[in-house]
């Protein structure tokens, strides 16, 4: 499956320069936060896959008018095509205001989605807006990432953490992939893809399910 993810700066190729059928190949759109709706609204209408999104800290607009015809999966699994999907967006707080936690209210959140995770059998992609503390966070308090999310890592294992919220033009390292206790933790500040192949027996009730049930559930919240 190949997968375009974006966050926090539009790309002008996707959108200001875009050529017919550059979005064809790929299968879906994941968005770690911080884009403008209009942009997510033309990557779905132009690229015929569905668009996936979490909140960035920037995105409180999205409250009256959110991307048009994009999912929000912010504090939800969903499965597309056997693939398990957790989204968690939202950044450290730092003043009052949308999508902004605590590092309490984030385990808070995480802990809703237990029984989510146990009952899908597992995570493949978390897509966040804030890293992991340590992992491609800074210093300031805007920008530091969530401890929580490597206990996250150390107790699920996904494949993948998606995140944005640090902009490669910052001038810091510049270190897109990097790994924690087997999880790739990617930044995918303007665009990365991201070819993955799904579990063949997820566990779970989902992996229970017989075949027909399987493709009824491609998407399922």
């Amino acid at each position: 499956m190949k997968i375009l993810a974006v966050s926090d700066e539009e790309c002008q190729a996707l959108w200001d320069y875009y050529i017919p059928g550059r979005l064809k190949d790929y299968d879906l759109i994941l968005s770690s936060g911080d884009l403008k709706a209009s942009y997510l609204s033309f990557l779905v209408t132009m690229g015929h896959a569905p668009v996936f999104y979490v909140h960035g800290n920037h995105d409180t607009s999205y409250n009256e008018f959110p991307p048009e015809g994009c999912d929000s999966i912010d504090g939800k699994l969903v499965i597309f095509n056997g693939l398990r999907i957790l989204g968690l967006g939202g950044c450290r707080r730092y003043h009052p205001g949308d999508h902004q936690y605590t590092e309490r209210q984030m385990r808070k959140r995480i802990k809703k989605l237990r029984w989510e995770i146990r009952k899908a059998g597992g995570v493949d992609i978390v897509v966040t807006h804030a890293p992991p503390m340590g992992f491609g966070d800074d210093d300031d308090i805007a920008h530091r990432g969530f401890e929580s999310l490597l206990r996250f890592i150390d107790r699920y294992h996904p494949q993948y953490l998606l995140h944005g919220h640090i902009h490669l033009s910052y001038g810091q390292d510049q270190t897109r992939v990097r790994e924690y206790n087997g999880t790739k933790i990617i930044n995918v500040f303007e665009r990365y893809t991201l070819d993955i192949e799904p579990p063949e027996n997820p566990g779970g009730i989902y992996g229970k399910c017989p075949p027909f049930l399987r493709k009824l559930l491609k998407i399922s919240y």
